[in-house]
């Protein structure tokens, strides 16, 4: 039975990223899946990596219990927005405070890359955005995307990484929304 670990990154609990996070769960839930949700917004912890990696800070109850869920996870769904060609602030702080050497990877004496500790997990990432898609690939560079599949997920091991590009989100209809949530509720039926 795959276990499934659904991350909403947005701030806001209320935002068209936690309905697309609930979206994906509905579709799950039709399935034999186990699934357990994280909202990134109802978590307290500082975000800050205060010393690097040169002392672990101590974890919060919360990130103990976030931890946890990560490495019970066979797959890992992270749904956000794109502010500023980045995510928000709290799901960076999120992952520098749980995307540890001993947690998510580990260095190799005279080894370049690392191990990576979270190999055998999948991965979809669903993001929002008011960048047409285009713009975001040409333009920028896809850099939330490279950094989120590439520089985090797949540097620890994760891998696939699918990715669901939703845009422009501003000024969409409520018939885009709806279709979405749809659509979303679909990819979590058949990413079990």
């Amino acid at each position: 039975m795959k276990k499934i670990l659904i991350i909403n990154g947005h701030p806001d609990t209320e935002s068209f990223n936690k309905a697309l996070a609930d979206a994906y769960h509905t579709g799950v839930k039709k399935t034999d899946a186990e699934v357990s949700v994280l909202n990134i917004g109802e978590l307290e912890f500082n975000p800050n990596l205060e010393f690097g990696y040169r002392k672990r800070t101590s974890f919060e109850p919360d990130l103990e219990m976030a931890i946890e869920k990560i490495k019970w996870a066979d797959h890992l769904v992270w749904v956000y927005p794109m502010w500023w060609s980045s995510m928000p602030a709290k799901l960076k702080g999120f992952i520098d405070r749980t995307f540890l050497p001993g947690i998510t990877f580990d260095y190799v004496e005279g080894k370049v890359f690392p191990k990576k500790l979270l190999k055998g997990k999948t991965g979809r990432l669903i993001v929002t955005a008011d960048s047409p898609h285009w713009y975001h690939r040409i333009i920028i560079g896809n850099p939330i995307i490279n950094q989120m599949k590439k520089g985090i997920l797949q540097f620890c091991g994760v891998n696939p990484v699918k990715v669901t590009y939703i845009a422009t989100i501003r000024k969409s209809t409520e018939k885009f929304r709806q279709d979405w949530l749809s659509k979303v509720e679909a990819i979590g039926y058949n990413d079990v």
